[in-house]
C-alpha cells in the first residue's frame, strides 16, 4: 500500500488572495466554490495535487522548509519578469553566465519559490 499526495498546503494570511496570485502564476482556476474571505481555497492544477491555501493567524517568520519549483513554458528570464509583474518579489539570483541555474522569488506573502530553466532554455545549452 502507498499514500497519494492529495494537496500541497500553504499557510497564509489571506487564503483567497494568495490563491488568486497562484492561479495567475499557474494559469489554472480556483475551485469553483471558493469566494473572497474564505479561510481555505484551492488552485486546481492540471496534473498532480492541488494547491491548498489555509488561512492562519500567525505570520511567516522563517525560510520555507518546502517550496514549489516552476518550469516555465517561456524562457526562465521572461517568466521571472512576468511573475514580478504579478506581485512576486525577487529574493536571490542563482542564474549562471552559461544559462544554467535558477531564480528565487517570493509570493505576496513571502513564500519562496524557484523559477527553473524552461525546456527550450535547457535545449539551447546543449545545442
Amino acid at each position: 500500500m502507498v499514500s497519494v499526495v492529495q494537496n500541497v498546503a500553504i499557510d497564509c494570511a489571506d487564503a483567497y488572495e494568495l490563491a488568486r496570485f497562484w492561479s495567475k502564476v499557474t494559469g489554472r482556476p480556483l475551485h469553483p466554490e471558493d469566494r473572497p474571505g474564505e479561510r481555505e481555497t484551492q488552485v486546481l492544477l492540471a496534473e498532480g495535487p492541488v494547491l491548498h491555501f489555509n488561512q492562519v493567524p500567525e505570520a511567516k517568520t522563517i525560510k520555507n522548509r518546502i517550496h514549489l519549483c516552476l518550469r516555465p513554458e517561456t524562457s526562465r528570464d521572461q517568466e521571472v519578469d512576468r511573475l514580478l509583474g504579478l506581485g512576486a518579489t525577487f529574493v536571490a539570483d542563482h542564474r549562471n553566465p552559461d544559462g544554467s541555474g535558477w531564480a528565487i522569488l517570493a509570493d505576496p506573502e513571502g513564500n519562496e519559490f524557484c523559477v527553473l530553466r524552461s525546456e527550450s532554455d535547457r535545449a539551447a545549452m546543449h545545442s
